[in-house]
């Protein structure tokens, strides 16, 4: 993972930081919803780093907490879903991510 840790998700999830049993799952939840991020936006990490408002030499607040609700929603909603049970993610993830999507890139 290129921004977030394992303790990072574990706090988010409230899980134990001495729980390892879904270290696995919960670092592949991680690399996913970091990609998705840096699909979405159509970015690079270092990209993401330099939009930063704090000058902080990592990625906006906002995309931090953009990537641990893919993080939770994963973990929460693991299991395959039906037409009945479908899940979205939350509304503030599309009002986190929005600002930092790249809408046309050059040459295009």
């Amino acid at each position: 993972m290129k921004w977030l840790t394992l303790n990072d998700i574990k706090d988010q999830l409230r899980i134990e930081h001495d729980y390892t049993d879904d270290d696995a799952i919960l670092t592949r939840y991680g690399n996913s919803a970091e990609a998705t991020v840096l699909n979405i936006t159509g970015r690079t990490f270092d990209e993401l780093k330099a939009m930063n408002p704090t000058g902080e030499d990592a990625i906006p607040p906002d995309l931090f907490e953009a990537t641990v609700m893919l993080v939770t929603e994963s973990y929460q909603h693991r299991s395959p879903a039906s037409m009945q049970q479908l899940y979205v993610i939350p509304c503030g993830f599309d009002m986190k991510i929005k600002p930092y999507i790249r809408l046309a890139t050059a040459g295009q």
